[in-house]
């Protein structure tokens, strides 16, 4: 299988697809969850990959109440992430680093688009020896919409020159496969916590197993 036309550029997103970081921020939080005696937090925890900061807390205000002291255990959540995986220690997405390889010899443009904050995108890239890779790195806090409108792909793709058309998204969340969809781009879904549905069957261009299979799905290098 290969893409209907060959991209100029890749646009990555980085939690689920670059980091295994959803799932270590998800165990950071059941560690709060467990501490504080708060339930099904799988509820508002799946709804909120993908998104911005504030579109998550919101999440979970409307699932546990507008008393619910959330910044008070987002905090918690934070610090005991930071202190566990910060310095290099998040661990990589499968072939992640090879797949980069690939990418930039082949002469694509490569951007960096996260709902993460900026300064903690670029420093998670940068332990991990990652950043190099990109010409573009844009974070939540550059944008005024969060996924799943695609203005923050839209900016990726301008400040690499490229038109939208001519580039692919990489993504493993509903939201970002929707952002890529309503871009004009070419999303492709490689899974992480979220299993494919049949909307993501429908919006995307492909649907991975792991990073391993999209050099071949972008075409000949």
């Amino acid at each position: 299988m290969q893409l209907s036309r060959i991209p100029r550029a890749v646009l990555f997103d980085m939690d689920g697809v670059i980091f295994d970081s959803e799932r270590a921020t998800y165990e950071t939080w059941k560690a709060v969850a467990a501490r504080h005696g708060f339930e099904q937090l799988d509820v508002p925890y799946m709804k909120s990959i993908g998104v911005n900061a504030q579109t998550c807390r919101q999440h979970f205000l409307d699932f546990y109440g507008p008393d619910f002291p959330y910044d008070a255990y987002q905090a918690e959540q934070s610090r005991d992430y930071h202190a566990r995986y910060d310095h290099g220690r998040l661990p990589l997405k499968p072939f992640v680093r090879e797949t980069l390889s690939l990418l930039r010899d082949r002469g694509l443009g490569l951007a960096l688009a996260s709902s993460t904050r900026t300064p903690v995108v670029e420093a998670q890239l940068r332990d991990a020896g990652l950043l190099p890779f990109f010409s573009v790195v844009i974070g939540g806090d550059q944008v005024s919409h969060s996924k799943p409108d695609p203005e923050i792909f839209l900016a990726a793709a301008a400040a690499l020159g490229v038109s939208p058309a001519d580039c692919a998204v990489i993504e493993d969340s509903y939201n970002g496969i929707r952002a890529a969809h309503r871009g004009g781009m070419m999303g492709i879904m490689v899974p992480d916590m979220l299993p494919p549905t049949e909307e993501m069957e429908r919006l995307a261009a492909g649907i991975l197993r792991d990073l391993s299979e999209l050099p071949a799905l972008l075409g000949p290098g």
